[in-house]
Formats: C-alpha cells, structure tokens, sequence
C-alpha cells in the first residue's frame, strides 16, 4: 500500500480521536471516546480493505471490509446507546481524579496514543485483504466463521448484561449466561474477533511471508484488554465500588476466558459425596 495512503490513515485516526477529546471535555462523558474510536478504526480498516492497489476488489478484500464494517457499527452503535444519559466511564473518571487540573492535556496525549494502538488492527485488516491465495478457502471460511462467532457472542454479552443491570439492584454483580464463564466476556469476543485476521492473511507456501505479521493483532488487543486499559481499570473500580462481593465473585469466575472456574475433577468429587 503507497506510504501516503498510510500517513492519510493515521492522520485521520489521530484526527479522529482529537474529536473525541474534544467531546469528552464538552459533554464530560467518556463513553463517547470508545464509540468514535470504533467508528475510526472501522472507516480505516474499509479504507486499506478497499482502497489502492486492489481495483477491482477481490473476493477476499470485500470479505474483509464486510467483516470490519459489521465488527465497527455494531460495537459504535451498542456504546453510543450505552453512553447516552450514563455515568461517566469510570475507567475514565479515575484518570479525571488521578490527573487533576491536569486532565485535558493528558487526555489529549491518552487519545493520540489510542490512535496509534488501531494501526496495528488496520494493518492486520490490509494483510488479510491482500493475501494472493485463491478465494475462497478453508482459512478464508475460518476466519468468516471465527468473527462471525465473535460479533455474536460480544453481542450476546452485552445484551446480557443490560438486560441484568435493567432488573437487579444498584451494585449487583452479574452472573447470568455468559457473564457466568468469564467476568469480560465482552472483552473476551473483542479479542477473538481480531483473531480471524491472521487465519485470512496466513499463506502456508511462503509466496506472502508478511502475511504472519497480521497475528500482532491479537496478540496486542490481548496485551491492551487483559494488562493495560481493559480488565486492570474496570477491576481496579469494581474492587473500590463492590469491596468483599467482587472478591468472592472474581474467585468463582475467570477474569477473560469463559471456562468454568472449578475443576472437572473438584466438582466429580461433590457429585459423588452428594450420591452417598
């Protein structure tokens, strides 16, 4: 991909998020910042699925903008609902306190680093759209299905928990569906839809070896949900806000992946004291 097409995609992206500051400090809610920044990485991962050096568009391009543009409205459009008449994030209003009178100008520089953080998705989405296999192929239906499977399970975990917050009082913890398996469950499907990339960019002959450098993807949405700004925040809060109950919960849950906490061989042994 020509190298101005690339300056142009994080100008817009650093462009975009200086928006998002500016919303923030106008509205003082946070929640928008998540939804402009899906909405920007979204429109630069359709720009570099779609745009020079692939005309007519391959099978495989419209595969990938078709993926990321349902992975961006979906994920925009459930935090422009949530944010609207919200509490402010309060990943973002710990920062608030923790940096003062002080605030904007670190925000601004949070943002533009945030803007950065989408150049290695976007580039995983050009990797994956011009990959020179025929299409389609087996890694093309396995990454299909793996997004596929992730926007749906990501979906069925919020809807679940708005459904819960809707009904169960102020400060309760929830345990319901998926939200059972794992206490990120979202954040768990966000990481597993970047998965898919490298399974359409792979090529096993060698003919596209840069092909492999699309598993940063996952591997740098890992490193930022479950170390830097996902899980350790959130848990940071609900720690302070839930004290001893989010204790006792995050002991029966794992915190990212949705696998039951308690052993096969630990619950074979209840079910056999319970048959005597």
């Amino acid at each position: 991909m020509p190298w101005f097409v690339l300056l142009a995609i994080a100008a817009g992206l650093s462009l975009a998020l200086s928006l998002a500051w500016l919303v923030r400090i106008r509205t003082g809610q946070s929640g928008w910042i998540d939804a402009i920044w899906s909405l920007a990485t979204g429109l630069a991962g359709l720009v570099v699925a779609l745009g020079p050096g692939l005309s007519p568009p391959s099978g495989r391009a419209l595969l990938a903008a078709g993926l990321v543009l349902a992975w961006s409205l979906r994920l925009a459009s459930h935090l422009f609902v949530r944010t609207r008449g919200a509490c402010d994030d309060p990943r973002y209003a710990a920062l608030a306190k923790e940096w003062g009178a002080d605030f904007p100008r670190r925000l601004f520089i949070f943002l533009q680093i945030q803007a950065a953080a989408a150049l290695p998705l976007v580039a995983a989405i050009a990797l994956a759209a011009r990959a020179p296999r025929p299409f389609p192929d087996l890694l093309d239906c396995a990454g299909m299905l793996v997004a596929v499977a992730a926007l749906a399970g990501e979906a069925l975990a919020d809807a679940q928990l708005a459904r819960f917050r809707r009904h169960a009082p102020r400060g309760a913890l929830c345990e319901t569906g998926l939200w059972r398996l794992s206490r990120h469950p979202n954040y768990f499907f966000e990481f597993l839809f970047w998965c898919a990339w490298p399974l359409i960019a792979f090529d096993r002959t060698g003919v596209y070896p840069e092909g492999w450098l699309a598993f940063a993807a996952p591997l740098f949405i890992y490193w930022l949900l479950v170390h830097v700004s996902g899980v350790p925040p959130l848990e940071k809060h609900m720690r302070a806000s839930r004290g001893a109950a989010f204790e006792a919960y995050a002991r029966r849950v794992n915190a990212f992946f949705p696998l039951p906490r308690v052993s096969f061989w630990a619950r074979g042994s209840n079910d056999r004291h319970r048959s005597r």
